[in-house]
């Protein structure tokens, strides 16, 4: 049921999503004065049409979509759930009609081709926003905030969810399920320690527990947990901070952050933060991809075998629609409704960071393209500039075949 309901709300997210990055387009198209002869929600085969006839919006007939009546933008509801588009007249650089997008200036045309990148960054912010004010996920450290005005809710205490085999953890007798609640260190002098106890430290947080272990490495210390809810103590000799653990368990934890009057701010600054984190995984991605092709023609197995596990680490940081719709949101679905809002706002925050990117099928290289022209004194030819969005525009297919085979692959 969880599979059956996240395909669907990834579905109309993305939807949603890139209608919202359409309807940026649109905006600003208006306020330039740039005529938009359709704007379609969803692909097509179209379904539904509507345009103003005499000033009103009316409905059109089907026998009526080759030669619509009225005049104006055409609104349109089409039939396949992956997107939508805002179609101008004229969109080629070197258009010269009236309200085309081609006759707008350079400015105009700026505003236009980023005015998606905005929306979505706008739609990320409204989200994480309303995420601030009901209920933060955690989600990564040095996590955005506004510490005079945030209230952290624990809602999964610190558990064990492995204790590996013959470690200070399993000789200490603690069991997967264990939830930890506080640690307590015990001063030890000459190797004779004394039973009184000096330090208390809660544990509310994963991070609390991983940083009481790094910083007590190699002492004794009391462990304070809950099983099947009852308290119980025990000691624990952790090990040094240079062997492969220091206690010897998996753990997991969760927990909200809640603000009040600074929610925009968080909501602003949360966008601006995740922008910042997927502008770095798009360049390690670059960086993983290009290094394992070029170790794959190196003689040397070792550095081959290097590569491989570079490209390796290139497929797995890539998720395509299939995997978001197939993938993600069943798994959000399961955390409820602020997990699938804050993937909603984490993919809104992708569409706008991979369109402001410089590949000329996309809004970013589109506008490359045409500044590059602008300093040549000369417009982008209409040939010139499908002939490089064409071939730019395969690439990205072929990608995308390639990034659907990988998710497909994940289910199996």
């Amino acid at each position: 049921m969880n599979v059956v309901l996240g395909v669907i709300l990834g579905l109309l997210a993305l939807v949603v999503l890139v209608t919202a990055h359409e309807f940026g387009h649109y905006i600003a198209a208006r306020k330039n004065r740039v005529e938009v002869e359709e704007f379609g929600i969803c692909f097509p085969p179209r379904a539904l049409a509507w345009r103003k006839v005499n000033n009103k919006w009316r409905r059109l007939k089907k026998k009526e979509w080759d030669n619509p009546p009225g005049e104006g933008t055409i609104i349109s509801l089409n039939w396949l759930p992956i997107g939508g588009f805002c179609q101008m007249k004229g969109e080629n650089d070197d258009a010269t009609a009236k309200g085309s997008f081609g006759k707008a200036r350079f400015w105009g045309k700026t505003k236009i081709l980023f005015a998606g990148v905005i929306a979505n960054w706008i739609v990320a912010a409204i989200i994480f926003t309303a995420l601030a004010f009901i209920g933060m996920p955690h989600f990564m450290e040095n996590q955005f905030e506004v510490d005079s005005d945030t209230d952290i809710y624990i809602t999964k205490p610190v558990t064990l969810d492995e204790v590996m085999a013959e470690s200070p953890a399993e000789e200490a007798g603690l069991q997967v399920g264990d939830v930890i609640t506080a640690m307590r260190i015990i001063k030890c002098d000459n190797d004779e320690c004394t039973s009184g106890v000096n330090e208390r430290y809660e544990i509310m947080v994963p991070e609390d527990l991983l940083a009481f272990d790094e910083k007590y490495a190699g002492e004794i210390v009391y462990v304070s947990y809950t099983r099947d809810g009852n308290p119980m103590t025990t000691e624990v000799k952790l090990n040094g901070a240079d062997e492969e653990y220091i206690l010897g368990a998996a753990i997991s934890g969760d927990r909200l952050y809640m603000s009040s009057w600074s929610a925009p701010i968080v909501g602003i600054g949360t966008t601006i933060q995740l922008t910042g984190e997927t502008f770095k995984g798009i360049g390690q991605l670059f960086v993983n991809l290009f290094q394992g092709l070029a170790k794959q023609i190196n003689v040397d197995s070792s550095v081959r075998e290097s590569g491989a596990k570079d490209l390796e680490a290139a497929g797995d940081s890539v998720t395509g629609p299939v995997g978001i719709v197939g993938i993600l949101f069943p798994n959000m679905v399961q955390m409820g409704g602020r997990g699938v809002l804050f993937l909603i706002a984490l993919i809104s925050v992708s569409l706008a960071c991979m369109n402001i990117l410089p590949i000329p099928a996309l809004d970013g290289g589109r506008w490359l393209m045409i500044a590059i022209a602008r300093l040549r004194k000369k417009k982008l030819s209409k040939a010139t500039e499908e002939k490089i969005v064409t071939r730019s525009f395969i690439v990205i297919l072929i990608l995308a075949v390639i990034i659907t085979v990988l998710d497909i692959m994940r289910f199996f």
